[in-house]
């Protein structure tokens, strides 16, 4: 069992920067098991995909409406995935969680479906 802590929300401008983080449970086995992703669901919408990064750190993905403006990155060594974002817009405004997808069985995905653990979530709102 893994669990995700995530931290870093909050309130800021249209143009402004957040640094989200995700920290999983020593319990949970090595965090390097796992490949990570952050999702985000705005009120009425989907849960989307927003980034995910694989177990090594070697190969990362991002939504096209991310693109150029958010980073993630995963410190091994200390359990941790980050999603830096910059230049933030009024449409970025979500709860943002972290999720966990187990190496073993599955290649880097963008499906939440293949994700197994989840954190609670962390709101970013963006004021225009």
């Amino acid at each position: 069992q893994v669990q995700l802590v995530e931290s870093g929300g909050g309130l800021v401008q249209a143009g402004g920067s957040l640094r989200l983080s995700c920290t999983a449970s020593a319990s949970g086995g090595t965090f390097s098991s796992y490949h990570m992703g952050w999702f985000r669901q705005a009120p009425g919408k989907e849960r989307d995909v927003v980034a995910a990064i694989s177990w090594s750190g070697g190969s990362t993905y991002y939504a096209d409406s991310v693109k150029g403006r958010f980073t993630i990155s995963r410190d091994n060594a200390k359990n941790t995935v980050f999603l830096q974002m910059n230049s933030l817009k009024p449409e970025d405004t979500a709860v943002y969680y972290c999720a966990a997808s187990f190496r073993t069985y599955y290649s880097l995905s963008t499906d939440a479906e293949k994700y197994s653990y989840w954190g609670q979530g962390t709101q970013v709102t963006v004021s225009s």
